[in-house]
């Protein structure tokens, strides 16, 4: 599944996730309350439509769930070590404003069997103590009617979308017409073996399949290839959580028309995917070869 934005909304029963997540829906996330921890990693494996219109996902996991706070922590590694990248989101509340509101629905609270209310608040509040520490934001619901907890929540969950949408663009260009100015990463791919030399190869572009075969079956490119992914599948995730708006990625050969086309049209494939807006720009495919 594309790496779109990924709240996970956790805290005190009573705290307000239901309304959380009824907010994060109206933004346009997907939602899915009370979602299993140890099913999340499968979820995300599950393939989404190039047209699809969801800004993200949003899922409510609490103590309903048994295992959750005993397997939360390996889960939440696995994820990021796949380079998903996902926020927690924790509600609480103050005791007193927790009683109020199981007082007035008459829901049960999940850890109160032979003991009190509020003896299962406490023991909830410490179970949680760890997710809480950490949280990537920890909102106080104490002073929030339903509304203003739906308002606040909508517009961090925007802000979330708008964060998430990391322009890239994917450049190609000849080095013997100039490097690009306006680029964060330039990978010189000098080093593959070059079609201009292979008379009946040398009048096409990257962009021809005669071409494309030439590239790509060459024994060190599918190593480049390899590598190379594997380090851009590493960064995004980083520059999108210092805030970067665009990333430009520019491969550069001798005259720009042939294995940097190759390579930076098989990168752009890579990394377009639903959620992720990117583009591509051969600078210099049209000047005379």
């Amino acid at each position: 599944m594309t790496k779109f934005k990924i709240i996970i909304i956790s805290g005190l029963s009573g705290s307000g996730k239901s309304t959380a997540i009824a907010a994060f829906e109206d933004a346009g996330f997907y939602c899915v309350d009370n979602m299993p921890v140890e099913l999340l990693p499968k979820f995300l494996e599950l393939p989404i439509h190039s047209d699809t219109e969801i800004k993200g996902f949003a899922f409510v996991m609490d103590i309903r769930e048994k295992s959750f706070l005993d397997a939360c922590p390996a889960v939440f590694e696995d994820l990021r070590q796949k380079g998903h990248h996902f926020e927690i989101l924790f509600l609480e509340a103050e005791e007193t404003v927790l009683l109020k509101r199981f007082s007035q629905t008459r829901r049960q609270h999940p850890l109160v069997r032979d003991k009190s209310l509020l003896e299962g608040i406490r023991e909830e509040k410490k179970l949680l103590e760890p997710l809480k520490e950490a949280a990537s934001r920890i909102i106080d619901t104490s002073n929030y009617n339903i509304h203003d907890l739906k308002s606040i929540i909508f517009n961090l969950a925007q802000s979330a979308i708008e964060a998430a949408a990391m322009r890239i663009k994917i450049a190609s260009f000849g080095f013997k017409h100039g490097i690009p100015h306006d680029t964060d990463l330039i990978f010189d791919v000098r080093f593959l073996a070059n079609p201009h030399f292979i008379p009946e190869l040398k009048n096409y572009d990257g962009k021809n399949e005669k071409i494309k075969n030439y590239v790509l079956n060459n024994p060190t490119t599918p190593i480049f290839l390899h590598k190379i992914t594997d380090l851009i599948d590493f960064l995004i995730p980083l520059y999108e959580k210092e805030g970067k708006s665009y990333l430009t990625i520019a491969f550069g050969c001798t005259g720009g028309q042939h294995r940097s086309v190759v390579i930076a049209e098989t990168i752009f494939n890579h990394l377009h995917k639903p959620g992720r807006p990117v583009n591509i720009f051969h600078r210099d495919i049209d000047l005379k070869i």
